[in-house]
């Protein structure tokens, strides 16, 4: 499937890691920023174990307009089982058009991309000072406010977010379509972030073309060992060599990178 169908929030959903309210939510097409994620939630959760999901979710899909629903779905990079689920039902993929978008194909919330940082405390204007702080105003959410924070809110809030304890929270940063490469660079040498986090970030062939991302994630104690493992063939002998080294490196990692290292030495010989 076409890596924009396997966004960390996606996968949430998919592993069954998501509270019932929140699922609803995504079931009336509040949550998703993008519509790839919208239309993938919608198959998805037209599935869901609870009927009420279910309905939710097939009463959203038909309200969806068929002209739009058919130019998106004419886009080269939909999966052919996306398409195949719409065209059961009778919308067949168009011509996607010149202004061919990933916007939601619908908003029940009528939200604007700043919506999401005003649904605590209200709205301010430009001139007005905040009577909180962002990590307070971010505190009194709930997670469907925070989880919407971080995929349409501010770089302040997603530095903020991707610490949440709760994963759908945290890695909805990940799925944000405002996220840039520079943060998630900042991401990478977090410890302070949790295991999935790092998990979604190394499993990014995207973000993987970045060398520095790749390095901070095998350098980085937090990262899961499998993934570290998985990078150090790939790094230049120079931060092998340091990462051989490095106190703060688990053990089969650095055992790893001393084995090349030595492998090195012996073809020079």
């Amino acid at each position: 499937m076409d890596d924009r169908y396997q966004t960390p929030l996606l996968d949430c959903f998919r592993r069954g890691e998501v509270a019932p309210d929140v699922r609803m939510l995504a079931a009336q097409g509040v949550l998703a920023p993008r519509a790839h994620e919208q239309l993938g939630l919608l198959v998805l959760l037209i599935g869901d174990a609870d009927p009420a999901i279910r309905a939710a979710a097939a009463a959203t899909i038909e309200s969806i307009p068929p002209a739009a629903l058919s130019r998106f779905l004419g886009q080269p990079d939909v999966p052919d089982e996306i398409r195949a689920f719409f065209e059961r039902r009778g919308i067949q993929a168009g011509p996607p058009g010149p202004d061919a978008s990933d916007a939601p194909l619908i908003d029940p919330a009528g939200e604007s991309e700043g919506d999401a940082s005003d649904e605590v405390g209200g709205q301010r204007g430009p001139e007005d000072k905040p009577r909180q702080s962002t990590v307070q105003r971010l505190s009194r959410m709930n997670v469907t406010q925070r989880m919407k924070a971080a995929m349409r809110g501010s770089r302040e809030e997603r530095e903020i977010l991707i610490h949440d304890p709760n994963k759908v929270v945290s890695l909805s940063v990940l799925s944000s379509p405002k996220v840039s490469e520079q943060e998630v660079e900042a991401y990478a040498k977090m410890a302070s972030i949790s295991e999935d986090a790092l998990r979604v970030i190394g499993r990014s062939r995207a973000w993987l073309k970045n060398y520095t991302i790749m390095r901070s994630l095998t350098f980085n104690p937090k990262t899961p060992v499998a993934i570290s493992m998985g990078f150090v063939n790939r790094l230049v002998e120079k931060d092998v060599r340091t990462l051989a080294t490095d106190r703060n490196i688990p053990e089969p990692v650095k055992v790893l990178a001393r084995k090349i290292m030595q492998a090195g030495k012996s073809r020079k010989h």
